[in-house]
């Protein structure tokens, strides 16, 4: 007996050192599994991320969660259709600033509805051109130093406890908008301004505001003359 607990000893401290090994690479295993997916490195001087397609993954909804366009995600990774597969590695441009994305037309689905729900509430009886023209007119208040800097904030914005638009004040905002104003909405986030940089529209013909009426006209189409500040 005296011979053999030294070598039971020794063959148990073996197991338990091999044990402890084989538990230390599989923690290791799983944490870079884990961190597989979405990865930092650097390449060109600017921060990209790495993601891994995983089952059921699409161009748009990594754009999405990305928060870049799918033509930007496309150009970064040599991509000429949108097919991908899962198990492959994405480079992820940088994100961008809420006014970069707009202007790449990159926006959460809940602002492009609402921003067609004001050009519908606000001119569902213009020509195309008009409803682009009153999208123009949100998007142009975004960048302007007066105004708030998103689309919901723009749109829901009040000035004495008076909403900025008549549509939100009175409901009309919540009418379900058409194809044509989507269209439009997609037309202003593109970067389609007719107005040429206006910040303000009404009808003369009901507008019963005469502070508006002193702004400086920058155009008129259809019913709306559009306005910018002093």
């Amino acid at each position: 007996m005296s011979k053999l607990v030294p070598r039971t000893m020794v063959m148990t401290a073996a197991l338990i050192i091999t044990a402890l090994m084989i538990g230390s690479v599989a923690a290791s295993a799983n944490e870079a599994s884990q961190n597989t997916n979405t990865q930092s490195s650097l390449k060109t001087g600017s921060v990209e991320v790495s993601y891994t397609v995983q089952e059921g993954d699409n161009l748009s909804l990594i754009a999405y969660k990305h928060q870049v366009a799918v033509r930007e995600l496309m150009r970064a990774n040599n991509l000429s259709d949108s097919l991908i597969r899962p198990g492959d590695v994405l480079q992820i441009p940088e994100g961008l600033s809420y006014e970069g994305r707009l202007s790449r037309g990159v926006v959460p689905r809940e602002e492009l509805m609402l921003l067609a729900r004001l050009i519908h509430a606000e001119a569902r009886g213009e020509s195309f051109e008009g409803q682009v023209a009153v999208g123009a007119v949100i998007l142009n208040r975004i960048s302007s130093p007066y105004f708030p800097k998103t689309i919901p904030e723009v749109i829901m914005q009040k000035n004495n406890r008076v909403y900025q638009f008549s549509p939100v004040e009175d409901g009309s905002i919540n009418l379900e908008p058409d194809e044509k104003a989507f269209k439009a909405a997609e037309q202003a986030l593109s970067g389609k301004d007719p107005t040429g940089g206006a910040l303000f529209f009404y009808n003369p013909d009901i507008s019963r505001d005469s502070w508006i009426l002193t702004l400086p006209v920058v155009t008129k189409i259809g019913n709306h003359v559009f306005a910018t500040c002093t």
